[in-house]
């Protein structure tokens, strides 16, 4: 497919997973590295025989990937990292519930297992803390306590107390995520930025000029997480590119806010023909609403996101979507956990993944609503005085 400059770049779904390594943010390094309701309470999931398993960072030969261990480049598998100092074995998993009533969403579950499952080929269990702030007591036994060798964190926030007190004190750390302390940190994330802004080129590539943006809770929006602050500011940036006026809006994780959510957007917007939404467990209700409406998808109506493949799948017609790469991003974040502890004084590693639009049914050209668009005005021809008197012609 051919693209112009800016445009959003895609694939056909059901292609297997395709990535692209996305540029830094501005002001955010970037070091290459392409990557293949429980209640909040501590977690244990115990190691499992060590098995093979593909080096999560991909090719170690490969251009701008960290180069492997010899062992590694023999077998085709991570070697066990020993534990600091005879340690414990168990890695931590710092990561807050971002569901309504504080439960870990569906999206979540999978990280956990994903993360719990990379651990197990290295032979290290699991310990999961639901702690949002550093002053949590599952928080400081874990780093404190000497419960684990090494700490995941997740749900970064912009400013986050967890990453300054794991810095300071020197404890072994990666996050999922990043935040102004990307420089000083290993990370994996995914260009949320970039992203929003591939989905607006894509709606305006297909003839939308009126494209609403679904981001997450307000909850989660004021508490600075970083996902929703990029994932605004991608869109913003694009509709200003495109010469177009933004409409964001913030919503519960849940059915019924994405019902009432797309309710506002029509009733603030009628003419919107599209959206744009990060914000995969309210899809349902989005798609609820349009019905309801009387706007069919993709006919009247375009909707586009980032969303896990489940969640863009279970809806009908399915997501047009950048699908969240569970997996590979835990298995990243696991690798860069072990070459954490096993090279201390290394410098930081970071890996930024871009995944392909995958083109599903649930965008279409743009159909303007009735009614929206300024009627055409046609000029006066008595005040073109010299135009020639065509025989056979009204005029």
């Amino acid at each position: 497919m051919r693209l112009r400059r800016g445009a959003a770049m895609c694939r056909r779904s059901p292609a297997g997973p395709s990535w692209l390594v996305a540029p830094p943010l501005k002001g955010v390094p970037h070091r290459g590295g392409a990557a293949d309701g429980y209640r909040p309470a501590p977690l244990w999931f115990a190691a499992e025989p060590h098995r093979t398993s593909p080096n999560p960072l991909g090719d170690p030969t490969a251009a701008g990937s960290p180069a492997a261990s010899p062992a590694r480049a023999v077998t085709g598998s991570p070697a066990p990292v020993p534990a600091p100092g005879g340690g414990t074995r168990t890695l931590g998993l710092v990561y807050p519930p971002a569901g309504r009533g504080r439960d870990y969403t569906g999206t979540q579950l999978a990280f956990v297992g994903g993360v719990a499952e990379a651990a197990t080929t290295y032979d290290y269990d699991l310990l999961l803390s639901p702690a949002e702030r550093a002053g949590e007591a599952s928080f400081r036994r874990m780093v404190d306590g000497g419960r684990v060798d090494g700490i995941i964190v997740m749900e970064i926030m912009l400013e986050d107390d967890r990453v300054e007190y794991l810095a300071r004190s020197g404890f072994p750390f990666v996050t999922i995520g990043r935040n102004s302390r990307a420089e000083e940190t290993s990370w994996v994330d995914l260009d949320f930025a970039g992203l929003a802004r591939g989905c607006v080129y894509h709606l305006a590539d297909l003839g939308h000029r009126r494209i609403a943006f679904v981001n997450r809770s307000e909850q989660l929006f004021q508490s600075g997480y970083g996902f929703a602050h990029l994932g605004l500011e991608g869109y913003t940036k694009a509709m200003a590119e495109q010469v177009l006026t933004p409409h964001a809006y913030l919503c519960d994780d849940e059915v019924t806010a994405g019902e009432a959510v797309l309710e506002r957007i029509l009733l603030d917007d009628p003419a919107t023909t599209s959206l744009v939404t990060m914000n995969e467990a309210a899809l349902e209700g989005l798609y609820r609403g349009l019905t309801r409406l009387g706007r069919s998808v993709p006919r009247d109506f375009s909707v586009v996101g980032v969303a896990a493949g489940r969640w863009a799948e279970q809806v009908n017609p399915q997501l047009t979507a950048a699908e969240i790469p569970v997996k590979e991003m835990s298995r990243v974040a696991v690798e860069l956990m072990m070459r954490r502890l096993d090279e201390p004084e290394a410098p930081p590693r970071h890996v930024l993944l871009k995944p392909l639009i995958s083109l599903r049914e649930s965008t279409g050209p743009c159909r303007p609503v009735p009614g929206s668009e300024p009627e055409r005005e046609f000029p006066d021809l008595d005040q073109f005085p010299g135009l020639p008197d065509l025989p056979g012609s009204d005029f």
